[in-house]
């Protein structure tokens, strides 16, 4: 199985709406099993269509901890106050005890380290659900969720991943097509490891091009090939053009612009992919999978 990711600097920049049509037409051509790896706003199912009855194997998972204080230990020493940074911890006068905050908690385990008593324990917590759902466009979607003020999303998408790859392999898969999450954070990270083309698309505007750069360093990181594809580019034709500038100069192959259409808010309200929304957009977005299957096979 190859792998091919969807990634953006920024969220806005059209990344969900481009991996909803490029499942649709790879559909068509290939076998595919596609990831929605954004756990923080899993939005895919959406463009395609899925509605929450349609995942029917929900399943909750445990990717994070919490610090749970065992009183009778404690000596009251305050060493796990003063090495908690992220102000997870109070103090209670009246107790002389320390106070643990689970919502501001990051399972860091440093207050465990320091307590010279052993009264800090890391206790796994349900922080999000992961599950599947197969669409009327002949694949299967995997996506999942993080819990509302939980924490530990690049984990989830760890675990999204582990299990598009094993329902890729059970299904004969030849495509892996990932909906990454956006920015440069954990979950982005956890999204792009184990690919073999980054598909970046980003827009006309200065904090575009900027959240683009840094995204694409992350990629090099990992030493991943990648293209660009260029969203809305005619709302700023002259920002466009810087745009083709710094890939021209670095090398980074243009596989597409995208012009500016209301017909893509309505796509998006009728819960349906543009191309299928409207058929005049297909020859637009076949081009850029062309030339993306194209890089894709050329990867070792």
């Amino acid at each position: 199985m190859k792998t091919l990711t969807i990634l953006s600097g920024k969220g806005g920049t059209g990344k969900t709406t481009l991996t909803a049509s490029l499942a649709v037409l790879l559909a068509r051509k290939r076998k595919i099993i596609v990831a929605d790896c954004d756990a923080d706003a899993p939005n895919l199912g959406l463009a395609l269509g899925l509605k929450e009855k349609d995942f029917s194997s929900w399943k909750e998972v445990e990717t994070n901890e919490k610090a749970v204080l065992d009183e009778k230990k404690c000596i009251g020493c305050k060493k796990c106050l003063d090495v908690c940074n992220f102000s997870a911890i109070s103090w209670d006068k009246k107790k002389n005890k320390p106070i643990f905050n689970s919502m501001l908690c990051e399972g860091c385990g440093s207050c465990q380290l320091v307590c010279p008593a052993k009264a800090v324990n890391l206790i796994k917590v349900k922080n999000g659900k992961i599950g599947s759902a197969k669409t009327k466009y002949n694949f299967n979607l995997i996506s999942g969720q993080l819990k509302i003020g939980a924490t530990g999303s690049g984990k989830v998408v760890s675990l999204i991943k582990e299990k598009v790859m094993k329902e890729g392999k059970k299904q004969k898969a030849e495509i892996i097509l990932v909906d990454s999450a956006a920015g440069v954070g954990c979950p982005v990270i956890a999204s792009i490891q184990g690919s073999d083309f980054i598909l970046a698309i980003t827009e006309p505007t200065p904090s575009g091009l900027s959240d683009l750069k840094r995204a694409l360093r992350t990629v090099e990181h990992f030493r991943i090939p990648y293209g660009v594809v260029i969203n809305k580019y005619d709302i700023n034709k002259e920002f466009s053009k810087k745009i083709e500038i710094f890939a021209k100069k670095y090398k980074i192959p243009l596989l597409g612009k995208i012009p500016y259409n209301k017909e893509f808010v309505n796509a998006l309200v009728n819960l349906k992919p543009v191309v299928e929304y409207n058929k005049k957009f297909e020859p637009l977005f076949e081009k850029i999978l062309e030339k993306s299957l194209e890089k894709l096979k050329n990867m070792k």
